[in-house]
């Protein structure tokens, strides 16, 4: 390690190092945190409904714990209960991976059911 020169051209102590309590803290915004879980919840759900809208996510941050909304469509007919299920732990996945957050809770809320073409036909409905 190198020295430090002062005007006189002494050589001076190096810096002492900071302690970590002292050096700061990242914090990270509530809106990076929704990207991240809304991006997740639309891994998990796969290919869209060419009509449903793309997964959106709602957080709220309180200091390393984030509780996540999720809102999403889903195409039908679906095991609803199950795409459900691997959204809520791809998204804790996510979080934990990518954020270093705990997410103790995810609500997934379905906002809307398209339904398959090939179904309603098979079944005498039409749109």
């Amino acid at each position: 390690m190198t020295g430090v020169t002062g005007a006189a051209g002494e050589l001076l102590q190096p810096p002492a190092a900071v302690p970590p309590r002292e050096r700061g803290a990242t914090r990270i915004a509530d809106r990076v945190v929704a990207k991240v879980a809304a991006r997740a919840a639309l891994e998990a759900v796969g290919p869209l409904h060419p009509d449903a809208a793309r997964p959106y996510a709602t957080v709220v941050v309180h200091h390393d714990t984030a509780r996540v909304s999720v809102h999403l469509e889903l195409g039908h007919p679906c095991d609803i209960g199950a795409r459900c299920a691997r959204v809520r732990h791809q998204v804790v996945q996510r979080v934990r991976t990518l954020v270093g957050m705990s997410v103790p809770e995810v609500a997934v809320r379905v906002e809307r059911l398209h339904l398959a073409a090939e179904y309603g036909a098979r079944h005498g409905r039409t749109r």
